[in-house]
């Protein structure tokens, strides 16, 4: 399965919608554009689509709209904690600004990722 890359309108969006959090990290993710809290991924573009991360209320609430879906980034394998943005939404920069906040505050929520030791020792190769 290959994958898309993003168009470029959809990267114009994302990051101008993301300027708001200067705490976030940009970081790529599957290698689109993402931004992390804490070292926990928070929202993000997969192809042509936007992905974020919510809170269980708030995950119910985004899903019961139309157009809205859990996020799989394979067919059959969702990524738990995560919703995909409909098109509707991407038409509409305040709603989206706010369902990010929403993201980048539960983000905030969580414990703080420990990066992770290669496990080699200082020197060796």
């Amino acid at each position: 399965m290959k994958w898309i890359k993003s168009p470029p309108a959809l990267i114009s969006l994302f990051e101008s919608a993301i300027r708001a959090f200067p705490e976030a990290e940009k970081k790529k993710m599957f290698g689109y554009p993402s931004i992390f809290i804490q070292g926990n991924l928070t929202a993000g573009l997969f192809q042509d689509r936007i992905m974020m991360r919510l809170s269980e209320k708030d995950r119910e609430q985004f899903l019961k709209q139309d157009g809205h879906r859990v996020f799989e980034p394979m067919p059959g394998r969702p990524m738990k904690e995560y919703v995909e943005v409909s098109a509707a939404l991407l038409e509409d920069a305040r709603s989206l600004a706010s369902w990010l906040a929403k993201s980048v505050d539960y983000a905030k929520s969580l414990k703080p990722k420990v990066k992770k030791s290669s496990g080699r020792k200082k020197g060796s190769k």
